[in-house]
C-alpha cells in the first residue's frame, strides 16, 4: 500500500492512500488546486481517485471537497450525521455521488478494506480510519480530544499510524489564543498534545505496536514540528523504546507535501 500526507495541520489536512487497485483522498481540507498540484507532485491525478472519505465536517478537513467532487465526477464517503452537518457548504453536488457508512462497519473500495473507529471531538460523528490490503495497516487517528482504549484496538499493529501531535501544553496556555480556545483544544472533545501523543504511542506498545509512526495535524499557533518530534520521542525513550529501533518516527507537514510511503508485506 502507499500512503502520503499531501497536507496536515489546523490550516488543512488531506491524505492519500492506495493499494494496486485504489485511490482515496481522506479529507480535503484545502483547496481543489493544491490537491491536485500535490497529488502530481507525487506521480499521482486526482482524476483517477476512486472516492474522497471524510472523517468530520470540519472546514480544515472539507474545504476541497465539492470543488473535487464536481471537477472529477468523485464519489464522497461519509457518515450520514457528517453530511448533514456540511452539506450546505458543498455546493451543487450529485446526490447519486453521495455514499453512507457507519460508523462501526468495515466497507470496501475495490480492494481496500476500511475500517471506521469513533474518536472524541466536537464534531458531530468524527471518524478515524485503518486501511487494510494484502496484510497492510495504515491507520489515521487525529482530531482526538483523548485516547480510548477503543481507539487503541483499532489501531494496534498498524505497518503506518498517523497520529495527532497537535500542540505544545504551556504553548497553548500562554499563547494568544482566546481562553474560550484555549479550553476546547485542551477539552476532551479537542485534541491531542504532544505529550499526550506519546503517552499513547507507549500505551499501544502494551497492546502492538506499530511499525511506523508519523506526527501530524500540528497546530501552527501552538506547536512546530521539531517539538512534537522531540517530544514524543522523549517520553518514549523514558519508557524504554527508541526511535529507530523499536519503530519510526517521522513528521507530517502543514505547508507541503510528506515523504511517500511504500508499505508491502
Amino acid at each position: 500500500m502507499k500512503y502520503c500526507s499531501l497536507t496536515s495541520g489546523s490550516s488543512g489536512n488531506s491524505q492519500f492512500i492506495a493499494s494496486k487497485e485504489a485511490r482515496i483522498l481522506l479529507d480535503a481540507g484545502v483547496t481543489g488546486k493544491y490537491i491536485k498540484e500535490a497529488m502530481e507532485a507525487i506521480g499521482e491525478n486526482p482524476g483517477n481517485l476512486d472516492g474522497i472519505l471524510v472523517t468530520h465536517e470540519h472546514s480544515d478537513h472539507i474545504k476541497g471537497v465539492g470543488v473535487l467532487m464536481r471537477r472529477y465526477d468523485l464519489p464522497l464517503y461519509v457518515h450520514e450525521d457528517t453530511w448533514k452537518g456540511m452539506k450546505a457548504q458543498m455546493g451543487k453536488i450529485n446526490p447519486e455521488k453521495v455514499n453512507f457508512i457507519d460508523g462501526d462497519c468495515a466497507f470496501e473500495i475495490k480492494d481496500i478494506s476500511i475500517q471506521p473507529f469513533t474518536v472524541d471531538h466536537d464534531a458531530v460523528h468524527p471518524l478515524g480510519f485503518s486501511f487494510r490490503n494484502e496484510g497492510v495497516s495504515i491507520s489515521v487517528a487525529t482530531d482526538l480530544g483523548h485516547m480510548t482504549e477503543d481507539i487503541l484496538r483499532a489501531v494496534e499493529n498498524s505497518d503506518l499510524l498517523m497520529l495527532e501531535s497537535n500542540h505544545d501544553v504551556e504553548m497553548l496556555k500562554v499563547g494568544r489564543y482566546p481562553w474560550f480556545l484555549k479550553q476546547r483544544i485542551l477539552g476532551d472533545s479537542g485534541h491531542l498534545s504532544n505529550e499526550s501523543a506519546g503517552n499513547a504511542l507507549v500505551k499501544m506498545f502494551e497492546r502492538g505496536a506499530p511499525g511506523c509512526v508519523l506526527l501530524g495535524h500540528l497546530s501552527h499557533e501552538n506547536n512546530f514540528p521539531e517539538l512534537a518530534l522531540e517530544t514524543v520521542r522523549g517520553i518514549l525513550e523514558e519508557n524504554g523504546l527508541r526511535d529507530g529501533r523499536d519503530l519510526d518516527l517521522d513528521m507530517t507537514y502543514r505547508n507541503r507535501v510528506g515523504r511517500l510511503y511504500n508499505i508491502t508485506k
